[in-house]
């Protein structure tokens, strides 16, 4: 058996072949990765069935690394080649379509409006994953700019907000305030950006909650963009703002909340800067 470095090609095989399972995945089709596997051994320089199955956990990881998810069978894989995630973006930079995808276009994961969405724990020290595995996953999103892809689909941050909109809704009617739920605002879609915040709401006591959400398709840990208004906001108005950030959002969206200051929850790091002439 071959116990070589993956060509391109090889590469590309197996990425477009993990991209068809994940797609049925996704959709709830039935697949066998079984079969897949053998359609795919002939097409390799002699891999085992073992080094396809590690090759597949390998690309769960780099798709964790780019924000994304993946197949809940292959568990994720680390110290894989940089060529790999070569692969795996060529992949996508063929398949835009892929990244704008929305949980409301899939049948088996679309949008439940009306229902509260899981809140967990934010990421802590305590709970990160193995410095070698994190460093490899803060690689890849900082190399193909995972936070500013994010940023830049609208129509990924829109649909978030209308989801966070939904739970607002749903936590103020369970806790029998229909009175406060009816006065929740959509803020950036009624006044646009600009606010420092895009959810005016409130907590069960009445207690103003100015809401920034944030949302990717990608694990709790994938990296955000946050302006220097959105930063200010929080500064100054700390007992009522909170960051909402969405995570797993084209399968399941869960998520957490980080409350001012937020600095001592993640690293700011400043990726432009404003140039004025002397």
């Amino acid at each position: 058996m071959a116990s070589g470095p993956w060509t391109d090609e090889e590469n590309d095989l197996i990425v477009a072949d993990y991209f068809a399972m994940l797609a049925d995945d996704i959709t709830g089709r039935r697949y066998s990765k079984a079969e897949h596997r053998r359609a795919l051994l002939p097409l390799l320089n002699d891999r085992s069935e073992g080094s396809v199955e590690f090759k597949h956990q390998n690309i769960s990881a780099v798709l964790k690394g780019l924000g994304e998810d993946w197949i809940p069978g292959y568990k994720p894989a680390f110290n894989f080649q940089m060529t790999l995630v070569d692969a795996v973006a060529r992949w996508l930079a063929l398949h835009p379509d892929w990244l704008g995808r929305l949980p409301g276009m899939y049948p088996a994961t679309g949008m439940r409006e009306a229902v509260q969405i899981w809140i967990g724990p934010p990421p802590t020290l305590s709970n990160q994953p193995p410095p070698q595995e994190l460093d490899q996953m803060l690689h890849i999103a900082r190399k193909f700019d995972v936070p500013g892809r994010d940023e830049r689909n609208r129509a990924l941050g829109r649909a978030g907000e209308e989801r966070v909109l939904a739970h607002e809704h749903a936590t103020l009617r369970a806790a029998g305030r229909d009175d406060l739920a009816r006065k929740v605002r959509w803020v950036s879609e009624e006044d646009g950006d600009g606010a420092g915040y895009d959810i005016a709401s409130y907590a069960p006591d009445g207690r103003p909650r100015l809401i920034e959400v944030k949302t990717t398709n990608g694990w709790e840990r994938t990296p955000f963009h946050i302006t220097r208004n959105e930063l200010a906001v929080a500064d100054e108005r700390r007992a009522e703002w909170c960051l909402f950030r969405m995570w797993n959002f084209s399968r399941e969206p869960r998520a957490f909340e980080l409350y001012p200051p937020l600095d001592a929850h993640v690293s700011l790091t400043a990726t432009s800067f404003q140039a004025s002439f002397h």
